[in-house]
Formats: structure tokens, C-alpha cells, sequence
């Protein structure tokens, strides 16, 4: 069984790196990404929130989030 995963990005350049580098760097038979552009998809800036997001880009895997580098606060994208 694939472990879930949510990648949370809002397509700015730091977002953009960091999806690429994922997508390398995860195994894609232990894991199943989501991807989820908060930029687009206003409505799951909730939910992200309460999984644990404080900034994007972000990787939550089960409850624990994974903030990589900083490219905007969540509140930026409310």
C-alpha cells in the first residue's frame, strides 16, 4: 500500500523547484503525490491550513507537514 502525500505549492518559481526535485527525488512505489496548486484551487487553502501548513512550498506526508525553503505564507493565498 502507497503511503499518501500532499505537495502544496502556490506556482511561484521557488514552488516550481521544489515540485521538480520532488518528483525526482520520490519513490513513486512507496509514495502517491497529490499536487495541489493553492494559487488555483482557493478553496483547499483551508485544508491545508489545518494539516499542519504554515508556508509553501510544503510536502505533507500522513499529519506531518514538511515546509521546503519559503515561497509564501499561507495567508498570502487567502
Amino acid at each position: 500500500m502507497k503511503t499518501k502525500a500532499t505537495f502544496y505549492h502556490a506556482g511561484c518559481p521557488v514552488c516550481v523547484e521544489a515540485e521538480q526535485q520532488l518528483a525526482r527525488a520520490i519513490d513513486p512505489a512507496r509514495f502517491e503525490v497529490e499536487v495541489v496548486h493553492l494559487g488555483t484551487a482557493k478553496n483547499r487553502v483551508a485544508e491545508a491550513e489545518k494539516r499542519g501548513v504554515k508556508s509553501v512550498p510544503a510536502l505533507v506526508i500522513g499529519d506531518a507537514p514538511l515546509h521546503i525553503n519559503f515561497g509564501a505564507p499561507l495567508s498570502a493565498l487567502k
